[in-house]
């Protein structure tokens, strides 16, 4: 199958589709009558002149609305695009071997869905979502470089048509071919897609490919559209902001773009010059990166100083809008806003320090990647307190249901999953041994998708109703939300068994044995791709055929006293041009309320509940943990008896903590973690967990932790004793979990805290 015009007949597949929805959502479309009600009326035909009229302002404008607009529209088509290359990756990896495509065409297609994804969709998307609401949250009347911020954009469309110059040459080159002689395309049919990798290492990057080098100066005009836009935004942010607006009230989202546009002063320059070096090398004869001069391994430091920082500039606009959007949806205001706004700060700092983690098996001198080592670990900090403080901020809060509330709960998860594996990766022995693997594909990804783009999804329902004027179909949203956090999981908790199972990354090939979880994968993989689509349809659909807002506040903000300046800016709005009055909640339930009157307790004071609470949680924790504990070493006894449990799994346990594997030493650490760390869990999560805290809560917790035992425990059974022996596991956790959660309330553990009036 040819694999360029594949790509492009989805490409225009997934266009045409979006066509077709916009045609037949303007068919008919609520417009408001004169009675104040909305009328369904026939619009009249686009003509020659207003298409003529529209293309002049959208790529002339320099209002910074119509610019980030521009921005989010050319970062979504890159999305499709890269999303094509993903999927059609996945596709090929359903065959053990190289069946639908060839070994060289896997190549280009994760070479190219990398760096789209990474350079085209991510950093365009939040820049457009900068552009549109950073002035609005702070006051400014404009980007403080109007005319620049449009160069910084129509740089973008050049410079994703150099890099992807070979399937367009690939594509008209085969349509021309039917009429032309071949001969005659010769210049054409040269270029074909870069099959490298995303990392663009040497000595493969200085393979003769006339593509290579329209992919490294698409690269490196991206990258200066990206400096532009950076330096408009510290300009904006620090120039421009409303009198009333200093550093100490400025919003979180703004200064998360603003550390992420220094990251990006400091990071984009040396990769504009190493693709320079190496496009030198290619056509000038200079050795900057071949083996007799400076190296390949030169080429892997300018990369990796660039490419972690840059892990960084598509992750933090992620945390500024978790920060923003997630406050919203649970009628709390974020939790330890200077914190957060220091943690930004260090994670730009630090992100600098970490890049030769990338190289532990380079052969870098033990005592530098020591360094680095610690410096990856310690850059976890920053991020560990950001997700507390998310949590906490969700802590006893008057949580909605909401796709926005989906998006950000399941971003948690997901980068809670990928951080602390990335943990593991940042230790060198353990990344020596799985640097090669589909671990780090998964924890790459939990991270990107983990949280990236279901920010992205959450800010898009979060501000619908501002950009449009409309309301989206709200249950739509949640099962496409729904759908896409459970699609992550499943796929990239597969990849990281994969990497478990040591499986290597980046063949088209691999053993019949790990089939299973690869098609596993895939499927999760297609369930992304659906809720993508649902995603897609229902943005355009809803533009023409939503509910049209009746008021400024559609998430009621006022109420939680959480009404942000974009929303006032769009009151305005609404009051000018619809007349439609600014509305007032009945109730206003401020989310921080001292009590009058009242002497705050001494730091003692405060202590001593707690220490008295946590000592109480421990004890009773600890007699659950024991009774639960051996009811489910019964029940794995039953299994061993059956064969379908095998005893020795504990003697590894041991060495998991540097002892010797030992059947008693690992059933004893076992039988204390059972006691201590899932007891502790379970009490501090069982307020969140369905039921009451007492043995349907504990059911659900068992339910959940069932699944890293069966990981941590299975010892290669296959067929219907690996069906047994995942009953079994079940099974067991679910005696635990009745005897954790019955012997706490036999003695009179921690309940459920009783729901309130205002609790909602």
């Amino acid at each position: 199958m040819n694999r360029a015009l594949a790509e492009v007949s989805l490409f225009g597949l997934v266009l045409v589709g979006c066509l077709l929805t916009v045609a037949l959502a303007r068919r008919w479309r609520a417009e408001p009558s004169t009675d104040g009600g909305y009328a369904r009326e026939r619009r009249r035909r686009l003509s020659l002149a207003d298409a003529k009229a529209a293309a002049v302002r959208w790529t002339t404008t320099t209002n910074h609305r119509e610019i980030g607009l521009l921005y989010i529209a050319f970062g979504t088509v890159a999305a499709i695009w890269g999303g094509i290359d993903g999927m059609m990756i996945r596709t090929h990896l359903l065959t053990p071997e190289a069946t639908l495509w060839t070994e060289g065409t896997y190549n280009e297609l994760f070479t190219m869905h990398g760096l789209t994804m990474l350079i085209f969709f991510v950093t365009p998307v939040f820049f457009g979502i900068g552009n549109y609401f950073l002035p609005l949250l702070i006051g400014a009347d404009d980007m403080a470089f109007p005319r620049l911020n449009a160069v910084g954009f129509w740089l973008l469309p050049p410079s994703l048509l150099l890099a992807r110059f070979g399937i367009i040459a690939e594509v008209t080159g085969a349509i021309l071919a039917v009429v032309v002689p071949a001969d005659r395309l010769s210049v054409l049919l040269a270029f074909k897609e870069p099959a490298i990798g995303w990392t663009v290492y040497p000595p493969l990057s200085l393979a003769p490919n006339p593509q290579t080098n329209f992919l490294l100066l698409g690269l490196h005009l991206s990258g200066i559209a990206t400096t532009i836009g950076a330096l408009n935004f510290i300009t904006t942010v620090v120039y421009e902001r409303d009198e009333s607006i200093g550093w100490a009230n400025l919003d979180i989202f703004s200064w998360n773009i603003l550390v992420t546009s220094a990251i990006i002063i400091f990071a984009f320059p040396l990769l504009g010059t190493a693709l320079l070096m190496l496009l030198f090398d290619r056509n000038l004869g200079t050795t900057f990166f071949a083996v007799e001069g400076g190296g390949p391994i030169l080429w892997q430091h300018l990369f990796w100083f660039w490419g972690h920082p840059e892990v960084y500039i598509i992750f933090l606009p992620a945390t500024g809008l978790m920060s923003l959007i997630l406050p919203k949806f649970v009628g709390r205001k974020l939790f330890g806003f200077k914190f957060i706004v220091y943690s930004t700060i260090a994670i730009g700092v630090l992100s600098f320090g970490v890049w030769a983690h990338h190289m532990f098996v380079t052969g870098v001198d033990p005592r530098v990647r020591a360094s680095f080592m610690a410096t990856s670990i310690a850059i976890a900090v920053p991020s560990a307190i950001k997700v507390f403080n998310w949590i906490t901020t969700m802590w006893n809060g008057d949580v909605r249901l909401a796709a926005p509330t989906i998006l950000c709960v399941g971003s948690i998860g997901l980068f809670i999953v990928g951080g602390v594996t990335g943990i593991f990766l940042a230790v060198i022995p353990i990344d020596v041994v799985y640097h090669g693997t589909y671990y780090v594909v998964g924890h790459f990804h939990l991270i990107l998708m983990g949280i990236i783009p279901l920010m992205m999804f959450a800010a898009s329902y979060y501000w619908y109703p501002l950009l449009t004027g409309r309301m989206y179909d709200r249950r739509l949203a949640i099962f496409q939300s729904s759908l896409l956090v459970v699609g992550s999981a499943v796929t990239f908790m597969t990849l990281m068994a994969l990497g478990f199972l040591e499986l290597p990354r980046r063949y088209a090939t691999y053993p019949p044995s790990y089939s299973g979880l690869q098609v596993v994968a895939t499927v999760g993989a297609f369930i992304i791709g659906i809720s993508v689509l649902m995603w897609l349809y229902n943005m355009l659909w809803s533009y023409f055929q939503g509910t049209p807002v009746e008021t400024a506040d559609p998430w009621e903000l006022k109420a939680t006293e959480q009404f942000t300046p974009e929303w006032q800016w769009f009151e305005d709005r609404l009051e000018r041009e619809r007349g439609i009055p600014p509305s007032e909640p009945e109730e206003v339930r401020p989310s921080y309320v001292p009590a009058q009157g009242e002497r705050p307790p001494s730091l003692y004071g405060r202590i001593v509940p707690v220490a008295k609470r946590v000592a109480s949680d421990a004890g009773t924790g600890a007699a659950g943990g024991f009774v639960g504990t051996i009811a489910l070493t019964v029940v794995l006894l039953v299994a061993v008896a059956l064969g379908a449990f095998d005893l020795e799994a504990f003697a590894t346990l041991a060495t998991f903590v540097g002892l010797p594997a030992n059947l008693a030493l690992g059933y004893g650490l076992f039988l204390a973690g059972g006691m201590t760390v899932w007891p502790l869990l379970f009490l501090s999560l069982g307020e969140y967990l369905p039921g009451e805290l007492t043995l349907v809560t504990g059911l659900w917790y068992a339910t959940v932790i069932a699944s890293g035992f069966a990981l941590a425990f299975y010892t290669g059974q296959s067929g219907l004793e690996l069906v047994t022996y995942v009953l079994f596991v079940i099974v067991a956790h679910w005696i635990y979990g009745l005897g954790l959660a019955g012997t706490i309330a036999v003695l009179g553990g921690r309940q459920r805290r009783p729901s309130t009036g205002d609790d909602g």
